[in-house]
C-alpha cells in the first residue's frame, strides 16, 4: 500500500520517509486512523485524508493498492469567529506556553500535577484543545483536538499555536491571569493600595484584581515587555 505524507506531518516520520511516497504494509481491513498513527503520526495533526484520490474519514478501512495521502492542516486565511478550538489544555511541560496565551487572553488550563488520563478526561468534558509535545498523548482515543508542538521556545510554541488555529493575537480579549486563568477585573485603586508597593502605589492609577486567586495586576514595565512580544509573535 503507497503512503505519502505532506508537508510538516514528515516531521514525524523516519527521515528515508519524508518528502516522498513509500510502501507501506497494512493489516487486513486496518483504518487508516491506525496505520498513520503506527507510522509515528497522530490523527490530531491530520486535516485531510486522501483515498486513491478521494476525501475518506480516517475510519476508513484501507484495502490493499490503496493509495494514501495525508495533509495537515492549513492556516485559516478568514478566522472564524471564536470557537472551541481557542480552549486550550496544556500539559504539565508546557507551563511557560500556557502563561503566554493566558496573557494573550486565550482560555488555558494547565497544572504541573495533572496525569495523562487526568489531562484528557478535562479535555474531553470541556471540548479543548490539547497541547502537547508528546505524540503518543495525542493519539489516545478520547483527543478530539490537538497539536503536537516541536520548538522548546514558547514563544516559538506560541507562534505555532497561532497559526495552526489562526490566533487573533492582535485582536484577543482581555489578557488572562498567568497563574490561574480567570479574568482580572477593574478594581478601584483605594481598595488595593494596601497591597502595592510605593514606587507602584506613585507611578499608576489603573489597576485589576483577579477573581479567582485575588492577585493583583497593572499595566507595568513587565506587561509591556510581554505585550511587545506577542505583538511580535502576530507579526511573523
Amino acid at each position: 500500500m503507497e503512503f505519502r505524507f505532506y508537508a510538516e506531518l514528515g516531521d514525524f516520520l523516519a527521515p528515508p520517509r519524508r518528502g516522498r511516497a513509500f510502501e507501506h504494509a497494512v493489516a487486513p481491513h486496518e483504518s487508516a486512523k491506525h496505520a498513520i498513527e503506527a507510522l509515528g503520526v497522530p490523527h490530531t495533526e491530520v486535516a485531510l485524508l486522501l483515498v486513491n484520490g478521494q476525501p475518506a474519514p480516517l475510519e476508513t478501512r484501507l484495502r490493499p493498492g490503496d493509495r494514501v495521502a495525508v495533509l495537515p492542516a492549513l492556516r485559516r486565511l478568514d478566522p472564524a469567529a471564536p470557537d472551541a478550538a481557542w480552549r486550550f489544555i496544556a500539559d504539565a511541560h508546557l507551563g511557560r506556553l500556557a502563561r503566554w496565551l493566558r496573557f494573550a487572553g486565550f482560555d488555558t488550563l494547565w497544572h504541573n500535577a495533572w496525569d495523562d488520563a487526568e489531562l484528557v478526561a478535562i479535555a474531553a468534558a470541556e471540548g479543548r484543545t490539547v497541547l502537547t509535545r508528546d505524540r503518543a498523548l495525542l493519539m489516545r482515543r478520547e483527543v478530539v483536538k490537538g497539536a503536537c508542538l516541536r520548538d522548546d521556545d514558547p514563544l516559538a510554541q506560541l507562534a505555532d499555536v497561532a497559526r495552526r488555529f489562526s490566533l487573533p493575537l492582535r485582536e484577543a480579549g482581555p489578557s488572562r491571569c498567568l497563574e490561574c486563568n480567570a479574568v482580572p477585573v477593574p478594581v478601584a485603586k483605594a481598595e488595593v493600595e494596601a497591597q502595592l508597593l510605593p514606587r507602584t502605589r506613585a507611578a499608576f492609577d489603573a489597576f485589576w484584581r483577579c477573581p479567582g486567586c485575588a492577585r493583583v495586576f497593572w499595566h507595568g514595565s513587565h506587561w509591556r515587555r510581554m505585550r511587545e512580544a506577542v505583538g511580535a509573535v502576530a507579526l511573523d
